[in-house]
């Protein structure tokens, strides 16, 4: 392997050498603020060096390839993770999960190298690998709270889901294998998929891909995992994991499957619909913030539907924006729970009533953030849902476009609970005024300005549409 090949790889090489740093420091018994301190640097060093340019190529015998399209949405991801690390630092200082930063880093890290795997991989074995190796460590973080038995719980069940969905999507590739002979990309994407045994493995590929990215009736693990799962956890399996999950998702039903595309689109016209409508409406049933987030999240999955029916260019990139944008609205409102998580231990919606006359900051934070999830103008979400809806109107659905509206008019309403229980509502007890830590606030300033600004930025999406152009 010469010098050109690790440059090929070095999102995952860098990432590798993050964590045995950590190893190291853990081994050899250094402070934990020094760790924190040090992954922090360490990380905020490799984001930057993934935007350098990057060229085509491919390794492991076209097992593993990569571009400038597949090494911006790496990219995206590294600032989601470098967004959730600076929210972690203070919740990692408390007594309970100090003696686990370590830990906790080298989950966090070995997820994101199955995540940047997966997403590269031309070979649905490589594909499988990077996924084990993006699911198994989440586990481990779901029940992070190990002495707590709702966090044991929600580990179980992560586990147990995912197990499942790997049988169901490995059966379904046996079935391709055995119907094609390859498991190469480019292989299985020349053939001709139209028996009804191909299509039976597609149905199970999609079936396990789309417990994954929590689609309906797929989701049903969703809710009790962040509920149990410890805050910033559950902002990662709603950011980080599910992106990485739509990215590869798309990638494959885009070039391995478009032969069969009229069956896919019809499928996923369907799943949409449920997606987006059940999301929506156990979002409003809600009271726990991460049970409430954990649907909404669903219903945001339902809407990313609407990039990939479309089948184009223009449907991959309106997904990749949609998920930079996904990535700051999301991580700012999680960003605040776990801030007031960490004071207080709160985690309800009615907790929150009055909080604007005590931390108003914080509560402008909240609620442009779901101001950006709900779509409302002139926050970036709403340029992010603008530009789903013209890629499924670009193939004329069009009811699809109008049901997708009337749930954003649903999820309108139940984000502004969240704001009315913070602005509106009486509270004799409110939340006593506290200062977040340093690095709390800065990841809070980091997803304000995404929010704020990458909507109006048109360079970005175009930037983006040219990458996705020839994919």
């Amino acid at each position: 392997m010469n010098l050109d090949s690790f440059l090929l790889l070095r999102h995952e090489i860098i990432l590798t050498l993050v964590t045995l740093i950590i190893l190291i420091a853990e081994l050899a018994d250094w402070n934990k603020n020094r760790v924190i301190g040090i992954t922090l640097v360490l990380f905020f060093i490799t984001t930057i060096i993934g935007f350098l340019p990057v060229q085509e190529g491919s390794l492991f015998g076209d097992m593993y390839r990569t571009g400038p399209l597949i090494a911006l949405m790496k990219n995206i991801l590294n600032i989601g993770v470098m967004i959730l690390f600076l929210q972690t630092a203070g919740w990692l200082k408390k007594p309970e999960y100090f003696g686990k930063v370590s830990e906790f880093y080298m989950l966090i890290l070995s997820t994101l190298i199955g995540m940047n795997f997966m997403i590269s991989s031309g070979h649905f074995l490589m594909f499988y690998i990077g996924l084990e190796l993006a699911t198994i460590p989440i586990a481990s973080l779901a029940a992070y709270d190990r002495y707590k038995n709702i966090s044991a719980e929600a580990g179980i069940k992560l586990i147990l889901s995912s197990a499942l969905s790997s049988g169901i999507l490995l059966y379904g590739l046996s079935m391709i294998y055995g119907t094609v002979g390859s498991l190469y990309f480019t292989d299985v994407a020349v053939a001709n998929l139209h028996t009804p045994l191909q299509v039976m493995a597609f149905i199970f590929f999609f079936a396990g891909m789309a417990f994954k990215i929590s689609l309906v009736p797929f989701h049903l693990w969703t809710a009790d995992v962040y509920e149990g799962a410890p805050v910033n956890v559950a902002s990662y399996l709603s950011v980080i994991s599910k992106g990485a999950a739509a990215f590869i998702f798309t990638i494959i039903l885009y070039t391995v499957f478009f032969s069969i595309a009229e069956i896919w689109k019809e499928l996923v016209y369907v799943i949409a619909v449920v997606t987006m409508t059940v999301g929506n409406l156990f979002a409003i049933r809600q009271k726990n913030l991460k049970r409430f987030l954990a649907f909404s999240s669903i219903a945001q999955a339902g809407f990313i539907l609407l990039g990939i029916i479309d089948g184009t260019e223009l449907g991959m990139s309106t997904i990749i924006y949609f998920v930079l944008i996904y990535i700051f609205s999301n991580l700012g409102a999680f960003g605040v729970i776990s801030a007031i998580s960490v004071m207080t231990d709160k985690e309800h919606m009615d907790d929150y009533n009055g909080l604007y006359k005590t931390n108003p900051k914080l509560s402008l934070v909240m609620m442009l953030s779901l101001f950006s999830l709900a779509g409302i103008p002139p926050v970036a979400g709403f340029f992010g849902k603008f530009f789903l809806f013209t890629a499924a109107a670009n193939q004329g659905y069009y009811w699809l476009v109008f049901i997708a509206v009337l749930n954003a008019t649903i999820s309108l309403y139940y984000y502004l609970l969240v704001v009315k229980a913070m602005f509106i509502n009486k509270n004799e007890n409110p939340i006593s005024y506290f200062r977040s830590d340093f690095t709390t606030r800065a990841a809070l300033l980091l997803c304000v300005g995404g929010i704020f600004f990458i909507g109006f930025l048109s360079p970005i999406y175009e930037f983006i549409r040219s990458l996705s152009i020839g994919m």
